[in-house]
């Protein structure tokens, strides 16, 4: 095996273009089968085949099955005292979803804030929300979260369909279902339309940036974790070529790169991802940041800061000509492909490093839309 990864993910899409399908599965089974025994630290567990690579593996052959427990996994914590985790679903013309919502117990009819957390490939709205606590954090803060639930029958892996054009424009596919669903929360609770916000890692990272890039009417602002930008992938073969290799861009990353396009304005953008993840290259992080930020007069600020016991990471802060954080990116050193600060009670996720759903919720409520 080679030990040049890009190089082998290169091949990866050459034979996938060529239709060389069961050729280029192979390799990358080769490939991250060796990942899984080296890249993820001993404390980041559950350890399976890379989940972002599972729902592509679902377009082109057979996958490896299988997980490691961790030593020691704590229940998860979904409910709150006196909140609600309500199952529902939604329907519309391009299907139908279940979802999750948590209502807090401080909820009593006033107009408060909702997250619509997306999950990545292999998980499940509980699981989600067991791996990122969100529950928890909304209950301090009194907001509610959707969970949508991608269905096995539209993806066998349960990822959204990130890099199918079908899904990536507004009111067609999983981003009107998406959409539908933010809608029916608004319509059947008291929700502030200013605090309306979605988040998500990895496919849903992907999927939470084509609803910011497709609603920018509808989310005041978005997370994106270990995801990739709105249009970064248009099938199986340029999704390989995307994670595995990003794309570079000039400068800070801000107001430069290839031509794509954005909602105006712009829409506040808080990006996680870790620099040791081999699944999806963290330069799909600075483009996420491009698309957000394109064409807006930003200034960079860099901090640097460490999580006791855990991991190092740097956070860099693009400020409006006010001085208002628009843009806010956390790059977290020696982190692979899992949910930053997420408890071991879900999937991937490394609790090691700074809480991303703390810190994406201190951003969303920070930025309420405008008027």
């Amino acid at each position: 095996m080679s030990d040049d990864p890009q190089a082998e993910m290169r091949e990866a899409t050459r034979l996938t273009r060529a239709g060389r399908l069961s050729e280029a599965t192979a390799l990358l089974k080769r490939r991250f089968a060796g990942i899984l025994r080296s890249d993820t630290a001993s404390d980041i567990a559950p350890r399976r085949l890379p989940e972002a690579l599972r729902g592509l593996f679902g377009r082109v052959g057979p996958i490896a099955r299988g997980r490691a427990a961790p030593s020691a996994t704590p229940a998860p914590d979904l409910v709150q005292e006196g909140g609600q985790f309500l199952a529902r679903a939604y329907a519309n013309q391009a299907g139908s979803r279940e979802y999750r919502l948590y209502v807090p117990s401080g909820y009593r009819g006033q107009a408060v804030p909702v997250i619509v957390m997306l999950h990545g490939c292999q998980q499940s709205p509980e699981d989600f929300a067991a791996g990122t606590r969100m529950n928890a954090h909304a209950e301090a803060r009194t907001c509610l979260v959707a969970y949508p639930g991608q269905a096995a029958s539209a993806n066998g892996s349960k990822c959204w369909n990130w890099f199918d054009p079908r899904h990536q424009r507004r009111g067609q596919g999983e981003a009107s279902l998406i959409a539908g669903i933010t809608g029916e929360v608004l319509r059947d609770f008291s929700v502030d339309p200013r605090r309306v916000y979605v988040a998500g890692l990895s496919a849903g990272g992907a999927a939470a940036a084509i609803m910011a890039s497709t609603y920018p009417d509808l989310y005041a602002a978005v997370g994106v974790h270990s995801g990739l930008a709105c249009g970064a992938a248009h099938d199986v073969a340029s999704a390989f070529a995307a994670m595995g290799q990003g794309e570079a861009v000039g400068g800070n990353g801000i107001g430069s790169g290839p031509s794509i396009e954005v909602p105006r304005p712009i829409v506040p953008t808080i990006v996680f991802h870790g620099d040791r993840d081999r699944i999806v290259h963290p330069r799909n992080g600075e483009r996420v940041l491009l698309q957000s930020g394109r064409g807006t007069k930003l200034e960079r600020v860099i901090e640097h800061g460490q999580v006791p016991g855990g991991h190092a990471y740097t956070r860099t802060l693009y400020t409006d000509p006010s001085g208002r954080v628009m843009l806010e990116a956390w790059t977290i050193h020696g982190a692979a492909h899992a949910w930053s600060g997420g408890s071991r009670a879900g999937s991937y996720t490394d609790p090691q490093g700074p809480d991303a759903a703390q810190e994406m919720l201190r951003f969303f409520l920070d930025h309420p839309r405008p008027g």
